[in-house]
């Protein structure tokens, strides 16, 4: 199978299996997604979507957010790990979008990867997900997949995030790293992992998975 027939049957069994396309996090505006997509570094979904609710009650906006201590801030978000770095981050970044973007939360990849905190990829998924803004964030799911269906060399997840962008169409690129992610989720885990019952791997699979 060609590499063009590959992407394209991946991308056909992926709108096959995810039409619909659920948001991993829970937020309600750009300013809560950056705190939740902070909050799950090195932690699920799941842990981030039990924390924020209490979060919000303290603060679920940048003004009120830096009047917070930060010890406050880290006795709630505890539970998902790296507490004291992440309640310094989300308090400064706070008093930054106050003082630099005048409460809101920055719409270039340039100035979020400014704020404490946030790197590439959680500034990809702001700006996917807040903003429309195409942009194709890689976590350890696509990084897995895409070297698992021989669509990129496996050396980085930045060589990773190439690979996805050349590859895939750009209309595609923000409903696509969700599908991927929720693939790697439910069908293609680290392991345990049968590449033959696998719905991908079994069609694109690299050679090395079936040895």
């Amino acid at each position: 199978m060609k590499k063009s027939e590959k992407v394209s049957f991946v991308i056909n069994k992926l709108q096959e299996l995810y039409p619909v396309i659920p948001i991993p996090l829970d937020h309600k505006d750009p300013y809560t997604l950056l705190v939740a997509v902070l909050l799950s570094a090195q932690c699920t979904d799941i842990r981030v979507n039990q924390v924020t609710p209490s979060l919000w009650e303290l603060a679920d906006n940048p003004k009120d957010m830096m009047r917070q201590n930060v010890d406050d801030i880290k006795a709630i978000i505890r539970p998902c790990g790296l507490s004291p770095q992440k309640s310094k981050a989300i308090h400064r970044l706070s008093e930054i979008i106050m003082e630099k973007h005048d409460g809101k939360v920055p719409e270039t990849f340039e100035e979020l990867e400014e704020l404490p905190g946030v790197g590439h990829k959680t500034a990809s998924v702001v700006m996917s997900q807040a903003f429309g803004v195409p942009a194709f964030p890689v976590d350890t799911h696509i990084h897995r997949l895409m070297y698992r269906w021989n669509l990129t060399n496996g050396k980085n997840v930045t060589q990773t995030e190439k690979d996805a962008k050349r590859l895939f169409p750009r209309e595609l690129w923000n409903d696509l790293h969700l599908q991927i992610i929720f693939f790697g989720r439910e069908y293609c885990k680290a392991r345990p992992h049968d590449p033959l019952e696998c719905p991908i791997c079994s069609k694109v699979g690299r050679a090395g998975l079936f040895k």
